[in-house]
């Protein structure tokens, strides 16, 4: 379990309270696919698979925002 709790540790600053506007988005990417997306960055967050159901719970606990428009911006810019 301590291995699982150091991987979810590494990714809590998603699921701190959201800045305005938000850098962290959770993005509906499909029917079944949930991801986050990093905005400033403007791609997706690598979350392990077998933790990812608790980082989008944890985030949706703390308010982060959830839409399934894209929320990156044109690439280039």
């Amino acid at each position: 379990m301590s291995g699982r709790t150091d991987v979810l540790e590494r990714f809590s600053p998603l699921w701190e309270a959201p800045a305005t506007p938000p850098r962290w988005v959770i993005w509906p990417a499909g029917p079944d696919e949930c991801m986050v997306f990093d905005r400033e960055l403007n791609i997706p967050v690598d979350v392990d698979d077998a933790v990812l159901a608790e980082v989008l719970r944890r985030m949706r606990a703390a308010g982060v925002p959830e839409s399934g428009d894209y929320p990156g911006r044109p690439c280039g810019k």
